[in-house]
Protein backbone atom coordinates (compact mmCIF):
# COMPACT_ATOMS: atom_id res chain seq x y z
CA UNK A 1 0.00 0.00 0.00
CA UNK A 2 1.57 2.98 -1.10
CA UNK A 3 2.21 5.69 1.82
CA UNK A 4 1.22 9.59 2.27
CA UNK A 5 4.39 11.47 2.91
CA UNK A 6 3.93 15.20 3.71
CA UNK A 7 7.28 16.36 5.07
CA UNK A 8 10.48 15.68 3.86
CA UNK A 9 14.05 17.07 4.21
CA UNK A 10 16.29 16.63 0.91
CA UNK A 11 19.99 17.32 0.46
CA UNK A 12 21.01 19.43 -2.86
CA UNK A 13 23.73 19.96 -4.85
CA UNK A 14 24.30 21.13 -8.15
CA UNK A 15 26.63 20.30 -10.65
CA UNK A 16 30.34 21.93 -10.39
CA UNK A 17 31.38 23.93 -13.21
CA UNK A 18 33.60 22.08 -16.09
CA UNK A 19 37.26 23.05 -15.53
CA UNK A 20 38.85 25.28 -18.55
CA UNK A 21 41.87 23.58 -20.62
CA UNK A 22 45.13 25.05 -21.04
CA UNK A 23 45.92 23.46 -24.85
CA UNK A 24 48.37 25.13 -27.23
CA UNK A 25 47.73 24.53 -31.02
CA UNK A 26 49.69 22.52 -32.65
CA UNK A 27 50.21 22.15 -36.50
CA UNK A 28 53.03 21.27 -39.16
CA UNK A 29 55.05 24.88 -39.96
CA UNK A 30 53.05 26.05 -37.16
CA UNK A 31 55.58 25.97 -34.15
CA UNK A 32 53.87 28.34 -32.18
CA UNK A 33 49.88 27.96 -33.19
CA UNK A 34 48.57 29.70 -29.98
CA UNK A 35 46.50 29.01 -26.87
CA UNK A 36 43.41 26.92 -27.87
CA UNK A 37 41.81 25.97 -24.93
CA UNK A 38 38.00 25.86 -24.32
CA UNK A 39 36.02 26.45 -21.45
CA UNK A 40 34.49 24.50 -19.04
CA UNK A 41 30.63 23.59 -19.16
CA UNK A 42 28.30 25.54 -16.76
CA UNK A 43 26.97 22.97 -13.93
CA UNK A 44 23.24 21.66 -13.61
CA UNK A 45 20.53 23.24 -11.83
CA UNK A 46 18.24 21.57 -9.46
CA UNK A 47 14.75 23.00 -10.16
CA UNK A 48 11.34 22.35 -8.38
CA UNK A 49 8.37 22.01 -11.15
CA UNK A 50 4.91 21.64 -9.75
CA UNK A 51 3.32 18.25 -11.61
CA UNK A 52 -0.58 17.86 -11.05
CA UNK A 53 0.48 13.73 -11.58
CA UNK A 54 2.56 14.16 -8.25
CA UNK A 55 0.16 13.64 -5.12
CA UNK A 56 3.10 12.70 -2.49
CA UNK A 57 6.97 13.29 -1.66
CA UNK A 58 7.31 9.71 -1.09
CA UNK A 59 10.29 9.46 -3.78
CA UNK A 60 12.00 12.08 -1.85
CA UNK A 61 11.73 10.47 1.57
CA UNK A 62 13.28 7.13 0.12
CA UNK A 63 15.81 9.31 -2.20
CA UNK A 64 16.90 12.24 -0.25
CA UNK A 65 20.27 13.14 -1.78
CA UNK A 66 19.60 14.90 -4.76
CA UNK A 67 22.37 15.65 -7.39
CA UNK A 68 22.49 17.43 -10.74
CA UNK A 69 25.19 16.29 -13.00
CA UNK A 70 28.32 18.45 -13.74
CA UNK A 71 29.73 20.37 -16.27
CA UNK A 72 31.78 18.98 -18.98
CA UNK A 73 35.85 20.08 -19.28
CA UNK A 74 36.84 22.33 -21.78
CA UNK A 75 39.04 20.89 -24.86
CA UNK A 76 41.65 21.65 -27.32
CA UNK A 77 40.87 23.06 -30.34
CA UNK A 78 38.81 25.19 -28.66
CA UNK A 79 36.12 23.39 -28.34
CA UNK A 80 34.10 23.99 -25.20
CA UNK A 81 32.38 21.43 -22.52
CA UNK A 82 28.74 20.66 -22.46
CA UNK A 83 26.84 22.26 -20.06
CA UNK A 84 25.46 19.66 -17.66
CA UNK A 85 21.62 18.51 -17.72
CA UNK A 86 19.45 20.67 -15.17
CA UNK A 87 17.67 18.28 -13.14
CA UNK A 88 14.34 18.65 -12.73
CA UNK A 89 12.27 17.56 -9.37
CA UNK A 90 9.05 17.20 -9.83
CA UNK A 91 6.55 18.10 -6.32
CA UNK A 92 2.41 18.32 -6.17
CA UNK A 93 0.51 21.70 -6.19
CA UNK A 94 1.18 23.21 -2.81
CA UNK A 95 4.02 22.22 -1.65
CA UNK A 96 6.21 25.06 0.58
CA UNK A 97 10.20 25.11 0.34
CA UNK A 98 12.36 26.20 3.43
CA UNK A 99 15.95 26.33 4.27
CA UNK A 100 17.74 24.48 6.95
CA UNK A 101 16.61 28.27 9.15
CA UNK A 102 13.28 27.62 8.66
CA UNK A 103 12.92 30.52 6.19
CA UNK A 104 10.64 29.96 3.86
CA UNK A 105 11.63 30.52 0.08
CA UNK A 106 9.50 29.33 -2.04
CA UNK A 107 5.12 28.38 -2.23
CA UNK A 108 4.76 26.27 -5.32
CA UNK A 109 0.96 26.69 -6.50
CA UNK A 110 0.28 26.47 -9.94
CA UNK A 111 0.05 23.93 -12.31
CA UNK A 112 3.64 24.11 -14.36
CA UNK A 113 5.56 26.50 -11.30
CA UNK A 114 9.06 26.68 -11.38
CA UNK A 115 11.92 27.21 -8.56
CA UNK A 116 15.37 26.93 -8.84
CA UNK A 117 16.51 25.38 -5.96
CA UNK A 118 20.79 25.04 -6.33
CA UNK A 119 22.10 26.86 -9.25
CA UNK A 120 24.87 24.85 -11.20
CA UNK A 121 28.53 26.17 -10.91
CA UNK A 122 30.27 28.36 -13.99
CA UNK A 123 32.78 26.59 -16.23
CA UNK A 124 36.13 27.46 -15.71
CA UNK A 125 37.90 29.72 -18.42
CA UNK A 126 40.06 28.42 -20.96
CA UNK A 127 43.57 29.66 -21.65
CA UNK A 128 42.47 30.56 -25.41
CA UNK A 129 39.62 32.94 -23.41
CA UNK A 130 42.69 34.08 -20.64
CA UNK A 131 44.98 34.88 -23.72
CA UNK A 132 46.24 39.49 -23.75
CA UNK A 133 48.48 41.56 -24.99
CA UNK A 134 50.36 40.79 -21.70
CA UNK A 135 49.71 37.14 -21.70
CA UNK A 136 49.84 36.10 -25.32
CA UNK A 137 50.64 32.13 -24.03
CA UNK A 138 48.65 31.38 -20.78
CA UNK A 139 49.64 28.15 -19.64
CA UNK A 140 47.14 27.73 -17.38
CA UNK A 141 43.20 27.73 -17.10
CA UNK A 142 40.40 28.50 -14.53
CA UNK A 143 38.64 25.61 -12.36
CA UNK A 144 35.34 25.16 -12.83
CA UNK A 145 32.94 26.81 -9.71
CA UNK A 146 31.37 24.14 -7.40
CA UNK A 147 27.61 24.21 -7.69
CA UNK A 148 25.25 25.37 -4.66
CA UNK A 149 24.56 23.02 -2.29
CA UNK A 150 22.05 22.81 1.06
CA UNK A 151 20.19 20.96 2.80
CA UNK A 152 16.11 22.02 2.18
CA UNK A 153 12.44 21.03 3.97
CA UNK A 154 9.67 20.39 1.59
CA UNK A 155 6.29 20.35 2.91
CA UNK A 156 2.84 19.72 1.43
CA UNK A 157 0.01 21.42 2.27
CA UNK A 158 -2.73 20.11 0.75
CA UNK A 159 -5.07 21.80 -1.34
CA UNK A 160 -8.50 21.31 -0.56
CA UNK A 161 -11.94 22.98 -0.77
CA UNK A 162 -13.44 21.89 2.70
CA UNK A 163 -11.36 20.57 5.78
CA UNK A 164 -13.26 18.29 8.42
CA UNK A 165 -11.61 18.94 11.49
CA UNK A 166 -12.59 17.34 14.91
CA UNK A 167 -11.42 15.22 17.81
CA UNK A 168 -10.42 11.35 17.23
CA UNK A 169 -13.02 8.97 16.22
CA UNK A 170 -15.87 11.69 15.71
CA UNK A 171 -16.04 10.29 12.49
CA UNK A 172 -14.50 12.46 9.67
CA UNK A 173 -13.22 9.53 7.95
CA UNK A 174 -16.81 7.89 6.79
CA UNK A 175 -18.08 11.47 6.14
CA UNK A 176 -15.48 11.51 3.58
CA UNK A 177 -16.03 8.14 2.46
CA UNK A 178 -19.78 8.66 2.25
CA UNK A 179 -19.58 12.24 0.71
CA UNK A 180 -17.24 11.21 -1.94
CA UNK A 181 -15.68 7.80 -3.87
CA UNK A 182 -12.72 7.65 -1.54
CA UNK A 183 -12.08 4.73 1.02
CA UNK A 184 -10.06 6.03 3.70
CA UNK A 185 -9.61 3.39 6.57
CA UNK A 186 -12.24 3.37 9.75
CA UNK A 187 -11.84 1.53 12.47
CA UNK A 188 -13.47 2.12 16.10
CA UNK A 189 -10.34 3.14 17.89
CA UNK A 190 -8.69 6.78 18.35
CA UNK A 191 -5.90 8.34 15.38
CA UNK A 192 -7.18 5.69 13.01
CA UNK A 193 -6.69 8.51 10.75
CA UNK A 194 -2.85 9.10 10.62
CA UNK A 195 -2.65 10.32 7.01
CA UNK A 196 -4.87 13.54 5.35
CA UNK A 197 -7.40 12.05 3.33
CA UNK A 198 -8.84 13.83 0.12
CA UNK A 199 -12.03 12.73 -1.63
CA UNK A 200 -14.38 14.73 -4.55
CA UNK A 201 -17.52 15.56 -4.09
CA UNK A 202 -20.12 16.03 -6.85
CA UNK A 203 -23.51 18.49 -6.15
CA UNK A 204 -24.94 18.89 -9.01
CA UNK A 205 -23.02 20.46 -11.65
CA UNK A 206 -20.44 21.74 -8.61
CA UNK A 207 -17.50 20.13 -7.80
CA UNK A 208 -14.83 20.57 -4.70
CA UNK A 209 -12.42 18.73 -2.50
CA UNK A 210 -12.60 18.05 0.79
CA UNK A 211 -9.97 16.50 3.50
CA UNK A 212 -10.24 14.55 6.47
CA UNK A 213 -7.38 16.16 8.78
CA UNK A 214 -6.25 13.53 11.16
CA UNK A 215 -7.82 14.56 14.78
CA UNK A 216 -6.49 17.24 16.94
CA UNK A 217 -6.67 17.16 20.78
CA UNK A 218 -6.00 20.36 23.43
CA UNK A 219 -2.37 21.14 22.82
CA UNK A 220 -2.25 20.50 18.83
CA UNK A 221 -1.08 24.32 18.47
CA UNK A 222 2.16 23.56 20.40
CA UNK A 223 2.79 20.13 18.88
CA UNK A 224 1.09 17.85 21.00
CA UNK A 225 -0.35 15.09 19.53
CA UNK A 226 -0.43 14.71 15.70
CA UNK A 227 -1.20 18.05 15.80
CA UNK A 228 1.22 20.66 13.78
CA UNK A 229 1.80 17.53 11.70
CA UNK A 230 -1.81 17.95 10.13
CA UNK A 231 -2.82 21.78 11.12
CA UNK A 232 -0.74 22.85 7.96
CA UNK A 233 -3.64 21.06 5.85
CA UNK A 234 -6.56 23.03 6.74
CA UNK A 235 -4.32 26.06 5.90
CA UNK A 236 -5.83 26.60 2.25
CA UNK A 237 -9.00 25.23 2.84
CA UNK A 238 -12.04 27.68 2.24
CA UNK A 239 -14.35 25.99 4.68
CA UNK A 240 -13.93 24.43 7.90
CA UNK A 241 -16.18 22.18 9.43
CA UNK A 242 -16.85 20.82 12.64
CA UNK A 243 -17.15 17.31 12.95
CA UNK A 244 -18.64 16.85 16.60
CA UNK A 245 -19.47 13.34 18.02
CA UNK A 246 -22.45 13.25 19.54
CA UNK A 247 -22.46 9.95 20.79
CA UNK A 248 -19.18 10.27 22.76
CA UNK A 249 -18.90 7.86 25.85
CA UNK A 250 -16.18 10.23 27.59
CA UNK A 251 -18.38 11.91 30.64
CA UNK A 252 -16.22 15.07 30.58
CA UNK A 253 -16.64 16.17 27.02
CA UNK A 254 -19.56 17.40 25.15
CA UNK A 255 -20.18 18.97 21.64
CA UNK A 256 -19.65 22.71 22.85
CA UNK A 257 -16.48 21.95 24.76
CA UNK A 258 -15.21 19.80 22.01
CA UNK A 259 -15.91 23.02 19.44
CA UNK A 260 -14.42 25.27 21.61
CA UNK A 261 -11.20 23.61 22.03
CA UNK A 262 -10.64 22.73 18.75
CA UNK A 263 -11.15 27.10 17.86
CA UNK A 264 -8.71 28.13 20.86
CA UNK A 265 -6.37 25.29 18.82
CA UNK A 266 -7.09 27.45 15.59
CA UNK A 267 -6.63 30.57 17.33
CA UNK A 268 -3.20 29.50 18.65
CA UNK A 269 -1.90 28.09 15.71
CA UNK A 270 -0.04 30.93 13.51
CA UNK A 271 0.37 29.47 9.78
CA UNK A 272 4.09 29.52 8.14
CA UNK A 273 2.96 31.34 5.32
CA UNK A 274 2.29 35.34 5.96
CA UNK A 275 -0.78 36.89 4.30
CA UNK A 276 1.28 38.68 1.55
CA UNK A 277 1.81 34.82 0.68
CA UNK A 278 -1.66 33.80 0.41
CA UNK A 279 -2.21 32.69 4.02
CA UNK A 280 -5.68 33.73 5.31
CA UNK A 281 -5.91 33.73 9.04
CA UNK A 282 -8.07 30.77 10.21
CA UNK A 283 -10.25 32.34 12.19
CA UNK A 284 -11.87 34.32 9.05
CA UNK A 285 -12.87 30.61 7.48
CA UNK A 286 -16.41 30.21 7.85
CA UNK A 287 -17.51 27.46 9.55
CA UNK A 288 -20.16 24.76 9.57
CA UNK A 289 -20.69 22.51 12.57
CA UNK A 290 -21.99 18.83 11.78
CA UNK A 291 -23.41 17.19 14.87
CA UNK A 292 -22.44 13.33 13.54
CA UNK A 293 -23.88 10.07 14.52
CA UNK A 294 -27.62 10.41 14.32
CA UNK A 295 -28.23 7.09 14.22
CA UNK A 296 -27.75 6.65 18.04
CA UNK A 297 -30.72 7.61 20.39
CA UNK A 298 -28.39 9.03 22.85
CA UNK A 299 -27.37 11.39 20.28
CA UNK A 300 -30.27 12.78 18.88
CA UNK A 301 -30.37 13.49 22.40
CA UNK A 302 -27.84 15.45 23.00
CA UNK A 303 -28.32 17.13 19.23
CA UNK A 304 -31.41 18.93 20.85
CA UNK A 305 -29.43 20.20 23.68
CA UNK A 306 -26.91 22.16 21.66
CA UNK A 307 -28.27 22.66 18.51
CA UNK A 308 -30.13 25.97 18.77
CA UNK A 309 -26.32 27.06 21.17
CA UNK A 310 -24.45 26.24 18.10
CA UNK A 311 -26.88 28.53 15.35
CA UNK A 312 -26.56 31.23 18.22
CA UNK A 313 -22.70 31.38 16.71
CA UNK A 314 -23.90 32.19 13.31
CA UNK A 315 -23.02 28.62 12.17
CA UNK A 316 -25.11 26.73 10.27
CA UNK A 317 -25.89 23.13 12.19
CA UNK A 318 -26.37 19.76 10.00
CA UNK A 319 -27.37 16.09 11.93
CA UNK A 320 -25.64 13.31 9.95
CA UNK A 321 -25.46 10.02 10.10
CA UNK A 322 -22.72 8.03 8.00
CA UNK A 323 -24.43 4.84 8.50
CA UNK A 324 -28.23 5.62 7.22
CA UNK A 325 -27.04 8.76 5.11
CA UNK A 326 -29.70 10.97 6.77
CA UNK A 327 -28.64 15.03 6.44
CA UNK A 328 -25.89 14.16 3.52
CA UNK A 329 -28.00 15.75 0.42
CA UNK A 330 -28.24 18.77 2.89
CA UNK A 331 -24.30 19.18 3.50
CA UNK A 332 -23.51 18.23 0.51
CA UNK A 333 -25.23 21.17 -0.92
CA UNK A 334 -24.57 23.43 2.00
CA UNK A 335 -21.05 23.11 1.25
CA UNK A 336 -20.96 23.43 -2.33
CA UNK A 337 -22.42 26.90 -1.96
CA UNK A 338 -19.90 27.93 0.68
CA UNK A 339 -17.08 26.94 -1.43
CA UNK A 340 -18.79 28.76 -3.90
CA UNK A 341 -19.08 32.18 -2.73
CA UNK A 342 -15.54 31.28 -1.10
CA UNK A 343 -14.28 31.19 -4.87
CA UNK A 344 -16.28 34.37 -5.94
CA UNK A 345 -14.39 36.55 -4.22
CA UNK A 346 -10.94 35.63 -4.95
CA UNK A 347 -9.30 37.73 -7.55
CA UNK A 348 -8.81 36.46 -10.99
CA UNK A 349 -6.62 33.84 -11.03
CA UNK A 350 -2.94 34.31 -12.47
CA UNK A 351 -0.73 32.42 -14.75
CA UNK A 352 1.74 30.25 -13.09
CA UNK A 353 5.31 32.73 -12.83
CA UNK A 354 8.93 31.31 -12.21
CA UNK A 355 9.65 31.47 -8.85
CA UNK A 356 13.10 32.71 -9.14
CA UNK A 357 16.03 34.02 -6.44
CA UNK A 358 17.51 37.07 -7.68
CA UNK A 359 21.48 36.71 -7.47
CA UNK A 360 23.51 39.99 -6.31
CA UNK A 361 25.67 41.68 -8.91
CA UNK A 362 29.28 41.82 -8.67
CA UNK A 363 29.79 44.59 -6.57
CA UNK A 364 33.90 44.29 -7.01
CA UNK A 365 33.64 44.98 -3.34
CA UNK A 366 35.42 43.35 -0.49
CA UNK A 367 36.25 43.43 2.84
CA UNK A 368 39.33 42.89 5.08
CA UNK A 369 39.05 42.22 8.61
CA UNK A 370 41.83 41.01 11.35
CA UNK A 371 41.54 37.29 12.09
CA UNK A 372 40.19 36.58 15.64
CA UNK A 373 41.82 33.23 15.52
CA UNK A 374 45.06 34.30 15.27
CA UNK A 375 47.77 36.79 15.65
CA UNK A 376 48.99 38.88 12.66
CA UNK A 377 46.04 37.54 10.46
CA UNK A 378 43.82 38.88 8.41
CA UNK A 379 40.27 37.51 6.33
CA UNK A 380 39.23 38.72 2.96
CA UNK A 381 35.59 38.67 2.11
CA UNK A 382 34.20 39.32 -0.79
CA UNK A 383 32.13 37.89 -3.74
CA UNK A 384 35.38 38.05 -6.46
CA UNK A 385 38.20 37.18 -3.98
CA UNK A 386 36.44 34.14 -3.11
CA UNK A 387 35.44 33.12 -6.62
CA UNK A 388 38.94 33.71 -7.76
CA UNK A 389 40.17 31.44 -5.16
CA UNK A 390 37.97 28.82 -6.22
CA UNK A 391 38.99 29.13 -9.83
CA UNK A 392 42.87 28.96 -9.06
CA UNK A 393 44.80 25.69 -9.62
CA UNK A 394 47.33 26.39 -6.80
CA UNK A 395 49.89 23.51 -8.09
CA UNK A 396 50.56 25.72 -11.23
CA UNK A 397 52.50 28.63 -10.49
CA UNK A 398 51.32 30.75 -13.78
CA UNK A 399 47.73 30.41 -12.14
CA UNK A 400 48.86 32.02 -8.59
CA UNK A 401 50.50 34.54 -10.14
CA UNK A 402 47.46 35.55 -12.22
CA UNK A 403 45.65 35.43 -9.01
CA UNK A 404 47.88 37.93 -6.99
CA UNK A 405 47.38 39.92 -10.34
CA UNK A 406 44.22 39.87 -10.30
CA UNK A 407 43.81 40.44 -6.34
CA UNK A 408 46.44 43.22 -6.46
CA UNK A 409 44.65 44.99 -9.57
CA UNK A 410 41.36 44.57 -7.04
CA UNK A 411 43.07 46.70 -4.44
CA UNK A 412 43.27 43.52 -1.81
CA UNK A 413 47.36 44.77 -1.32
CA UNK A 414 46.67 47.96 -0.71
CA UNK A 415 43.99 47.33 1.61
CA UNK A 416 45.54 44.63 3.73
CA UNK A 417 48.86 47.09 4.05
CA UNK A 418 46.36 49.80 5.14
CA UNK A 419 45.41 47.76 8.12
CA UNK A 420 48.86 47.16 9.12
CA UNK A 421 49.65 43.55 7.36
CA UNK A 422 53.61 42.81 6.79
CA UNK A 423 55.22 40.48 4.38
CA UNK A 424 54.97 37.02 5.98
CA UNK A 425 51.43 37.84 7.25
CA UNK A 426 48.49 35.27 7.21
CA UNK A 427 45.78 35.86 4.82
CA UNK A 428 42.88 33.84 4.71
CA UNK A 429 40.13 34.20 1.31
CA UNK A 430 37.83 31.72 0.99
CA UNK A 431 39.05 27.95 1.95
CA UNK A 432 42.84 29.17 1.34
CA UNK A 433 45.09 30.47 4.04
CA UNK A 434 48.72 31.60 2.90
CA UNK A 435 51.63 33.89 3.85
CA UNK A 436 51.04 37.43 1.84
CA UNK A 437 54.45 38.48 0.64
CA UNK A 438 53.79 41.98 -1.64
CA UNK A 439 53.47 41.73 -5.22
CA UNK A 440 53.64 44.94 -6.25
CA UNK A 441 55.31 48.44 -5.54
CA UNK A 442 52.22 49.70 -4.07
CA UNK A 443 51.67 46.58 -1.52
CA UNK A 444 55.48 47.14 -0.69
CA UNK A 445 54.91 51.24 -0.45
CA UNK A 446 51.92 50.94 2.02
CA UNK A 447 53.90 48.02 3.88
CA UNK A 448 57.15 50.03 4.56
CA UNK A 449 57.48 51.65 7.58
CA UNK A 450 57.77 55.57 6.16
CA UNK A 451 56.52 57.02 2.81
CA UNK A 452 59.96 57.57 0.13
CA UNK A 453 60.53 60.44 -1.19
CA UNK A 454 60.68 62.21 -4.38
CA UNK A 455 64.56 61.57 -5.51
CA UNK A 456 63.53 57.76 -4.60
CA UNK A 457 60.52 57.23 -6.38
CA UNK A 458 62.66 58.80 -9.78
CA UNK A 459 65.31 56.53 -9.00
CA UNK A 460 63.19 53.24 -8.58
CA UNK A 461 61.24 54.31 -12.21
CA UNK A 462 64.36 54.33 -13.94
CA UNK A 463 65.47 51.24 -12.12
CA UNK A 464 62.59 49.28 -13.03
CA UNK A 465 63.07 50.59 -16.63
CA UNK A 466 66.30 49.80 -17.12
CA UNK A 467 65.18 46.12 -15.32
CA UNK A 468 67.63 46.28 -12.78
CA UNK A 469 65.05 46.07 -9.50
CA UNK A 470 64.43 44.19 -7.08
CA UNK A 471 61.72 41.84 -6.68
CA UNK A 472 59.38 44.14 -4.33
CA UNK A 473 60.11 46.23 -7.52
CA UNK A 474 62.82 49.25 -6.74
CA UNK A 475 66.76 49.37 -7.37
CA UNK A 476 68.36 46.52 -6.02
CA UNK A 477 71.19 48.60 -3.89
CA UNK A 478 68.91 51.44 -2.77
CA UNK A 479 68.50 51.97 1.19
CA UNK A 480 65.46 52.27 3.85
CA UNK A 481 62.93 54.73 3.10
CA UNK A 482 62.55 57.70 5.35
CA UNK A 483 61.20 60.94 4.08
CA UNK A 484 58.02 61.33 5.15
CA UNK A 485 56.41 62.97 1.82
CA UNK A 486 53.30 62.32 -0.37
CA UNK A 487 53.77 59.08 -2.53
CA UNK A 488 52.59 60.29 -6.57
CA UNK A 489 50.92 57.02 -8.06
CA UNK A 490 51.85 58.03 -11.58
CA UNK A 491 55.45 58.15 -10.65
CA UNK A 492 55.58 54.47 -9.74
Amino acid sequence: MSRFVDRVTIHVTAGDGGNGCASVHREKFKPYGGPDGGNGGKGGDVTLVVDPGVHTLLDYHYRPHVTAERGKQGRGSMRNGASGTDLELPVPEGTVVSDAEGNVVADLVGEGTRFVLARGGRGGLGNAALASKARKAPGFALLGEPGESGDFVLELKSVADVGLIGFPSAGKSSLVSVLSAARPRVADYPFTTLTPNLGVVNADDKVFTVADVPGLIPGASQGRGLGLEFLRHIERCAVLVHVVDCATFEPERDPLSDIDALEHELAEYTPALSREQGAVDLNERPRLVVLNKMDIPDARAMADLVREQVRERGWPVFEVSTATHDGLRELRFALAEEVENFRANLPAPEPPRATVRPRPVDSGGFVVEPDPEAEDAYVVRGEKPERWIRQTSFDNEEAVSYLADRLAKLGVEQELARQGARPGSQVTIGSVTFDWEPTTPEGNLASGPRRVSADERKAAKRARRAGTTDEAGFPADSGEYHEDTETDEDDL
